[in-house]
């Protein structure tokens, strides 16, 4: 059993200022989320796509934010569930809860934060006729550990950020022994930068690049061996392959919180925005996972709303202590 005073539930750009805030109320923190490492969406979707609005960067990077936020949580040593979904959640006599996650794992605390961006994140798959067949048997959604396609035939599909970025990294370290780059169109939806190196690396035979075509047909004994490919000019191609990773995005759902018995309009959690509580004391939603009137889906909107929960949840932690206010200018950051 993992305790703690706070269980954020999410670990995107909101959820870990809160760490933050919480961390300069003595408050500790433990972090669950179903993708394998923090950042949410920005470092999931789109790591390179430039950020305007948060508050003292003219612009920045999605994935470069979520590096100066874990930065800025180190000193209170948050704990981390990665690559598990909170699936369960039990309030007992004393008023703490118990939230579990999918693969069982138990985690302690006196309040629930929920900052779950758009909720759960699924993988987009294919529309291809068996492809539940070699999940995990040689189709991967999510790459996890690039050290996994070590010596390994990789073919990855996708025009964004990741398919991208991920095919990149696997040739350019040589990680994988070789990575084919499937797109169904011509062009792509990343990061210039990103697109120019993919067509730089294939003149030099580092990626093999086809575009405008798709993979539309799996062929193994048990274990992935051969993919088909449909090429719009030059019909069907065959290729023996070890991996086949489509990296066509996430899609959101709330996922198991939507049975939790919290308030939900329109597929987001209802708060008091007092102190963006819910329905069921202890537990508050804040970021894009919660609504209320006149809500924007902003992060900086985020941010505002996790510090007004960890005020809230310290009242509730130590209803016998008083909160002072007091600003980091003066009294600096200190750790646990």
């Amino acid at each position: 059993m993992i305790q703690t005073d706070i269980i954020i539930i999410g670990a995107g750009p909101v959820g870990l200022f809160t760490v933050f805030e919480a961390g300069l109320l003595k408050l500790k923190c433990h972090m669950i989320d179903s993708l394998p490492q923090p950042g949410g969406q920005c470092s999931e979707i789109y790591p390179k796509k430039p950020i305007y609005d948060i508050p003292g960067f003219p612009t920045i990077l999605a994935g470069e934010l979520i590096d100066n936020l874990m930065e800025q949580a180190s000193p209170f040593k948050p704990g981390f569930t990665l690559g598990e979904a909170a699936s369960t959640i039990e309030k007992k006599e004393d008023g703490k809860f118990i939230v579990t996650t999918v693969k069982g794992t138990k985690h302690e605390a006196s309040v629930v934060i929920i900052a779950g961006g758009l909720g759960v994140f699924e993988p987009r798959k294919p529309p291809i006729e068996g492809i539940e067949a070699f999940e995990d048997k040689g189709i991967e959604y999510i790459i996890k550990d690039p050290n996994f396609y070590k010596g390994k035939r990789c073919v990855i599909a996708g025009g964004g950020d990741s398919a991208l970025d991920w095919s990149i990294f696997l040739a350019e370290n040589n990680i994988a022994a070789e990575v084919v780059l499937v797109h169904r169109n011509s062009s792509f939806r990343g990061h210039l930068d990103s697109v120019q190196k993919v067509i730089d690396m294939a003149e030099k035979g580092k990626i093999t690049l086809i575009t405008e075509a798709e993979v539309t047909g799996l062929y193994g004994n048990g274990k992935l061996a051969k993919v088909q490919i449909t090429h719009q000019a030059n019909g069907l191609i065959e290729r023996e392959t070890d991996h086949f990773i489509p990296l066509f995005g996430l899609k959101p759902s709330l996922g198991p919180i939507a049975d939790w018995g919290l308030e939900i309009e329109k597929s987001a959690i209802k708060v008091n925005t007092l102190d963006y509580s819910t329905n069921i004391p202890g537990i508050y939603a804040i970021g894009d996972v919660n609504t209320y009137e006149n809500k924007l889906k902003l992060i900086l909107c985020g941010f505002h709303e996790g510090t007004l929960a960890v005020q809230s949840a310290f009242a509730r932690i130590h209803p016998d202590k008083k909160n002072v206010l007091k600003y980091t200018t003066v009294n600096g950051v200190q750790g646990f």
